[in-house]
């Protein structure tokens, strides 16, 4: 009977599987098993791979057999599965580019109002009334959007003055988001959200653009979105 020891206990084959259901691997172990049976046509010469193999040891730092042979040990591979990964790796890269490399751009377009960022200043209160009298303060001069935001505002943004960081539209709540892709640097409005009333100035936009790590990301998120939807698709373990 074939075992297996982890963690000084040994593991029968029979036990594993309602091991890997109970610590929900079994997901996980699907999903990578697909991904093997699809890149399993890519190919990967012999060139590639010793380029492949030493950005992987860079990467991880083992510039030197010592470091390699701890990091082996500590992971519980042997060299052939770790170089083995750093070839699934790019070969995972490779068809992402083949299926969707020259797709990305337009994908981009449809995605760039969810990716532009925004800096904004933000008083978030729960009452209509106080909402709407320190909104006619700020259209009236009366006090700064930061002396208001620190001494009314019930989010975190009360510590800096109302200012929020640059964020993504797409990770803002959608009425929110809406608002501030209309508004011109610099304008005060109104928003309501669940049970807050808000008061929003936009301080700047930052357009988003499709550099090297942009077209990553978004190349990552098309093998996403098609990975979840192949396995969807797959009978339940």
């Amino acid at each position: 009977m074939t075992t297996i020891q982890v963690a000084n206990q040994t593991i029968t084959g029979e036990e594993i599987i309602p091991l890997l259901a109970n610590y929900q691997i079994l997901p996980k172990l699907s999903r990578e098993v697909f991904i093997d049976r699809t890149i399993k046509s890519i190919s990967c010469t012999p060139a590639e791979k010793d380029r492949v193999v030493q950005q992987f040891y860079q990467q991880n730092g083992l510039v030197s057999d010592l470091d390699r042979d701890r990091w082996l040990r500590n992971h519980c591979l042997t060299i052939e599965q770790a170089e083995a990964l750093a070839v699934r790796k790019f070969k995972i890269e490779k068809f992402k580019q083949t299926a969707w490399g020259e797709k990305v751009r337009a994908y981009f377009v449809r995605r760039k109002k969810q990716l532009d960022k925004v800096v904004f200043s933000l008083i978030q209160v729960k009452k209509l009334e106080l909402a709407q009298e320190l909104y006619f303060r700020l259209q009236a001069d009366e006090q700064s959007f930061a002396e208001l935001a620190t001494q009314y505002s019930q989010g975190e943004e009360s510590l800096t003055g109302g200012l929020v960081s640059p964020i993504e539209l797409g990770n803002l709540p959608p009425a929110l988001a809406e608002v501030l892709s209309l508004s011109q640097v610099g304008q005060i409005r109104p928003v309501s959200h669940g049970e807050l009333q808000m008061i929003v100035k936009l301080e700047k936009l930052i357009p988003a653009q499709l550099n090297p790590s942009m077209h990553q990301r978004l190349l990552n998120e098309l093998f996403e979105l098609w990975l979840n939807k192949q396995l969807s698709q797959l009978p339940r373990v």
